[in-house]
């Protein structure tokens, strides 16, 4: 798929496993795979960073096969699901650094230009978002106030 904000194509991703069902070789439970999935949330791990933690370390394959739902749907049952999507949450933290950036280097065009981009993603995103009804209608993104919602 290109990516969006130039005309290139982007890095190939890893290869999903065959199979839609749970592979012979696995030796964990789905009850001990959600209560991991609840454990690595608590420690305040992100929905995609969890799939890669059990993909890489604990050799859960696939989460879907294995549980019959996703890592998302999961943290909803357990209400460990944030406010805000983390996807947001981590184009804010990156327009946050950005604009420190920017504060130190007022000439650095290709950063004013980054920071354009990155916020027209948050405003992007926002709107996907607000229509699921993932968010609320009332939410905005206010740069000034952005750093409270992230902790840095």
């Amino acid at each position: 798929m290109a990516k969006m904000h130039s005309r290139k194509r982007g890095k190939s991703g890893s290869v999903r496993p065959v199979g839609k069902k749970k592979p012979s070789w696995m030796s964990r439970t789905p009850r001990e795979t959600e209560l991991l999935i609840v454990k690595l949330a608590k420690e305040g791990k992100a929905a995609a960073q969890i799939g890669l933690l059990l993909r890489d370390e604990y050799g859960v394959p696939n989460i879907k096969a294995l549980l019959g739902k996703n890592v998302t749907a999961v943290l909803k049952e357990h209400k460990l699901v944030p406010k805000l999507p983390y996807d947001i949450l981590d184009l804010i933290k990156r327009s946050l650094q950005i604009r420190k950036h920017l504060e130190a280097n007022r000439q650095d065009m290709p950063a004013r230009r980054g920071l354009l981009l990155t916020e027209s993603k948050i405003k992007r995103l926002m709107k996907y978002y607000k229509e699921m009804g993932r968010i609320d209608q009332e939410w905005k993104y206010d740069p000034k106030t952005a750093g409270l919602l992230v902790d840095q």
